[in-house]
């Protein structure tokens, strides 16, 4: 029987050691899951909102417990991990308030005596989800995919096991039937016969886009429907008129929030040309001054990656900017002593081709970028395979918006960090992935739209 290990990031010792699935463990796991759906799906708005509402409480009473665990396991600050979970008890109650309004029928004026739309689960699905959320990234996909009365498996990142299963007790916790929400340790080269069996009937994944590309292929050669949210390298495009300390504490968070590992984070700075030097002087001040420690320290901004190997190769993609032509402005060397820490960096004067400005860093590196005009800046900002998140900094709020809806992505901000929010739909395009969740969007991403015609 194969293992999985959660290794805390701050000194690399092991913290558990768990007991992978077999792939005929899981089929009998996902039979079970169908056999909830069957019953599930016949409970009422009412009923799934109050057990919504009950798992809301559960976060509120475990926060601190939770927050500890997802620290432990993968790093973030303490700070950060509390108001993930309280990010959660947020998203269950969204759901539990808004859930059957936004389900609700759509009459259709037709020749009919009565027609209209309904929405209707549609079973299992599967989820395969990341380690730098552990909670919040499982409870986006769930609380709605439940609401809407699907039931859900999840296929949780390794490291972050303990998290995995501490939201399946959460949600029995909360009074959900056995059967509705199943947690499957599974190694990676388990998921095309999972996927591929009879009951899983979507999947919803986030990572990165090799993963998107694995997963939606053998989803399509099935014909089951996928909804990806890959990854980004999201542009900042730092315009002229710009409060300059506003921004560059808004450049300093963004790129640092989750110790630099998040798909939205703020990771390419474009800058016009009038105030390049000044905001460079600026940013780079504050990201020296930024603490990195031990995350569970209340004075710590930012903590270590979540493992080693992702460290290692944030280094090797720095190494390759800098070969490429970029200039490294603060940072850029492993640190001596434990943890897979590494340093606040800054790379500046990149152009397209180098690997800072081409791929995705994830990790606390920022990436500066000159642009001599508004339209240049917005065909740097664009000039990306990704398209997740983008933002305009500007005293200017219409024009913001104005170039905000130029961008290529699927979240445009103007004037705050690009963030998830169950009032909007989230979801990005070119390789960031397909599809949205959260918000009346995304709770139909895995229903049968049905139209429904009496002559």
């Amino acid at each position: 029987m194969s293992k999985s290990k959660s290794i805390n990031p701050v000194t690399g010792d092991s913290i558990a050691v768990y007991n992978r699935m077999s792939t005929q463990e899981a089929i009998t796991k996902i039979e079970t899951a169908h056999a909830a759906f069957k019953t599930w799906k016949t409970t009422t708005y009412a009923e799934r909102a109050k057990l919504l509402n009950k798992l809301a409480d559960v976060f509120e009473k475990n926060k601190e417990d939770y927050a500890q665990l997802a620290t432990l396991e993968m790093g973030k600050t303490i700070d950060q991990a509390r108001k993930e979970v309280e990010k959660c008890a947020w998203i269950c109650k969204h759901y539990a308030d808004n859930g059957a309004e936004l389900l609700k029928d759509v009459l259709v004026a037709t020749e009919a005596s009565k027609s209209y739309v309904t929405y209707q689960p549609l079973g299992v699905i599967l989820a395969v989800m990341p380690w730098n959320f552990p909670f919040y990234q499982a409870i986006r996909f769930a609380v709605p995919a439940l609401m809407a009365g699907n039931t859900g498996v999840l296929k949780h990142a390794s490291n972050v096991q303990g998290c995995a299963f501490a939201l399946e007790d959460a949600l029995l916790q909360a009074g959900f039937p056995e059967g509705v929400f199943i947690n499957l340790n599974l190694p990676s080269d388990a998921m095309e016969a999972v996927i591929a069996h009879k009951h899983i009937v979507a999947v919803t994944l986030t990572g990165s886009a090799h993963a998107g590309k694995s997963v939606a292929s053998i989803a399509g050669k099935h014909l089951k429907k996928t909804v990806l949210e890959l990854g980004g390298s999201d542009a900042y495009i730092i315009m002229a008129d710009a409060d300059l300390e506003a921004a560059t504490d808004l450049a300093t968070y963004g790129r640092l929030q989750n110790n630099g590992q998040t798909c939205i984070a703020a990771k390419r700075f474009i800058v016009l040309d009038a105030i390049y030097d000044d905001f460079l002087k600026r940013f780079t001040e504050k990201m020296k001054r930024a603490k990195m420690g031990d995350p569970t320290h209340k004075d710590t901004v930012y903590g270590p990656l979540a493992r080693f190997d992702l460290r290692d190769e944030l280094h090797k993609q720095v190494e390759k900017t800098i070969a490429q032509g970029g200039q490294l402005i603060l940072g850029g060397k492993i640190p001596e002593g434990k943890g897979a820490y590494y340093p606040a960096t800054i790379l500046a004067d990149l152009k397209p081709s180098m690997e800072a400005f081409d791929e995705e860093l994830f990790g606390p590196v920022a990436s500066v970028i000159r642009a001599k005009t508004d339209t240049e800046a917005v065909a740097l900002a664009n000039n990306s395979k990704f398209g997740l998140g983008a933002g305009v900094i500007t005293s200017d709020k219409e024009k913001g918006e104005a170039l905000a809806l130029q961008l290529e992505a699927g979240n445009c901000f103007v004037n705050k960090l690009v963030a998830s929010d169950p009032r909007l739909p989230f979801g990005g395009v070119k390789e960031s992935g397909y599809g949205r969740e959260l918000s009346g969007d995304g709770i139909k991403e895995f229903v049968n739209t049905k139209s429904v015609w009496i002559d």
